[in-house]
């Protein structure tokens, strides 16, 4: 016969062992308390959206037949509520539901400024709705590098945004700090991706508590000169390339044309970081195919039994 005090032993050894087991196949609720710096998900697919042009796979077929897809292109939203300032990192396709969503509804607030990563149609193909046939912007600051900064000015229909003072370009440069007021700067970092148009950078997005890190797209990590391993340690969160989960999803394409990290050689790679900083990475731009799109799915419980998690639409995080 069992003590009582055995029981009671046993029965909290179990506790610990269920409690461990849900907490690792649960996705990390995201800290968005206490914020003067708010980080929101304002999208997390691919380029191409979902459903996907010529998309005729259950993925797509789907969304078409459900009606509007919530399945919003790849974009970050900033917001500084001590000064009353707000950013969009990407200008998308889906740039009119994603600045909605950032300014809370209400269209009398201003937009402070668009960083673009890189002239990729999902990340920068939005700028036309600043245009005078939409929104027709009064200067809205658009932070880009140096050879998206000549793309822009010497290419139409984008140069007109110029001329019209629908955006005022605003130069940075790799690895320097872009102050934006005193809580808040962001740190462009060059990335090795298909450079057709213009560089291609991540951010490093500076709280006045939290930092952030933002690569949406990438070749392969080993391909960087810098860690990545590194840079997650030094953050806080790190929102990164997710756009295909395995090679069997995109077996119709070359891959040799549209490069990306995996995401199960990410997991691979990621295997050795201690559970803290498992917890930072999200996993981000995820292409229609990727079957991590579905919280059912084997893929996305793989991703988040190992400590991982995927970006979802609207999660907040405090800076």
């Amino acid at each position: 016969m069992i003590s009582v005090n055995r029981k009671t032993h046993l029965v909290l050894i179990l506790g610990v062992f269920i409690w461990s087991i849900l907490s690792c196949q649960t996705q990390i609720k995201p800290d968005s308390k206490n914020k003067d710096v708010s980080l929101k998900i304002l999208g997390t697919v691919q380029d191409g959206g979902m459903p996907h042009l010529g998309c005729s796979k259950k993925c797509c077929i789907n969304y078409y037949s459900q009606g509007f897809s919530k399945k919003r292109v790849v974009s970050l939203g900033i917001s500084n509520f001590k000064f009353n300032k707000h950013y969009l990192i990407e200008a998308s396709p889906d740039i009119n539901f994603q600045l909605n969503d950032l300014l809370n509804k209400n269209p009398s607030k201003n937009l402070s400024g668009i960083f673009i990563t890189h002239a990729h149609m999902g990340h920068y193909s939005g700028l036309l709705n600043l245009g005078r046939e939409s929104f027709n912007s009064r200067s809205v600051p658009l932070f880009v590098m140096p050879k998206m900064h000549e793309f822009i000015s010497s290419n139409g229909p984008w140069d007109q945004l110029v001329k019209l003072k629908n955006v005022e370009l605003k130069n940075i440069y790799n690895q320097k700090e872009e102050a934006l007021e005193e809580n808040l700067s962001i740190i462009p970092l060059l990335v090795p991706h298909r450079d057709e148009y213009s560089e291609t950078v991540g951010y490093k997005i500076i709280g006045p508590n939290k930092t952030a890190l933002f690569i949406p797209d990438i070749d392969k990590w080993e391909k960087w000169q810098t860690s990545i391993l590194d840079l997650i340690k030094e953050v806080d969160y790190a929102f990164l390339d997710g756009t295909f989960y395995d090679s069997e999803e995109i077996n119709h394409r070359d891959i040799s044309e549209i490069p990306h990290p995996f995401i199960v050689e990410s997991l691979e790679l990621f295997k050795d970081l201690n559970i803290s900083d498992k917890k930072k990475i999200y996993f981000i731009h995820l292409n229609h195919t990727n079957p991590a799109l579905d919280k059912s799915s084997i893929p996305f419980k793989n991703i988040i039994s190992k400590g991982f998690n995927v970006a979802d639409l609207n999660m907040e995080f405090s800076l």
